[in-house]
């Protein structure tokens, strides 16, 4: 048996795996890019909403506060658009179980925020937050990407306006590949 190289058939309206797709670019990139835009105008103020967590220093705290906002517009960006979809994705699900792992941290040591994802973080009283909510909504928005992950295709990219349809290998008979070989010359 040999490997051979072959393309996957283009989006359709018609195959729903291809709309799971665009919902699962469209879901985590509106959000993050929401998120961005909202944050990256108070730097200030989004230090701070790190800081609420009591996980890194001041300084570093600072430091993400200038990189997140850029980071969470990039990829709501590419993801909206279907550009790069498989490392947006991957990028925006490992921001994702950072994000949870933060919720968790502050939770279990009974600290109470609101979690900051929108620009309104900082202390808030225990009844106020809304840990499982979040967690909830994180987890379902890191299988969304995990989708893209591992089937980056949908409707309506970028990427496959500009590359075309993804290469795939598949294995097939030793004539078949003869067969092949002998149209593609």
């Amino acid at each position: 048996m040999f490997c051979v190289m072959s393309r996957y058939p283009e989006p359709s309206v018609r195959h729903w795996p291809d709309w799971v797709g665009l919902v699962a670019r469209l879901i985590p990139g509106a959000v993050f890019l929401y998120a961005g835009i909202v944050k990256i105008g108070n730097v200030d103020g989004f230090a701070f909403d790190i800081r609420a967590y009591q996980l890194v220093s001041w300084d570093l705290s600072r430091m993400l506060a200038y990189v997140l906002p850029v980071v969470e517009i990039a990829v709501g960006v590419l993801l909206i658009v279907g550009l790069l979809t498989r490392w947006a994705a991957l990028v925006t699900a490992l921001l994702l179980i950072a994000f949870m792992g933060g919720i968790v941290w502050v939770w279990a040591q009974g600290i109470s925020i609101d979690c900051g994802c929108f620009g309104h973080g900082g202390e808030v009283t225990p009844e106020s937050t809304k840990y499982p909510q979040k967690l909830a909504e994180n987890l379902a928005m890191t299988a969304l990407c995990g989708w893209l992950v591992v089937r980056p295709r949908s409707l309506f990219s970028l990427d496959q306006a500009l590359f075309g349809s993804p290469i795939r290998f598949s294995e097939e008979s030793h004539d078949d590949i003869a067969e092949t070989a002998e149209t593609e010359e």
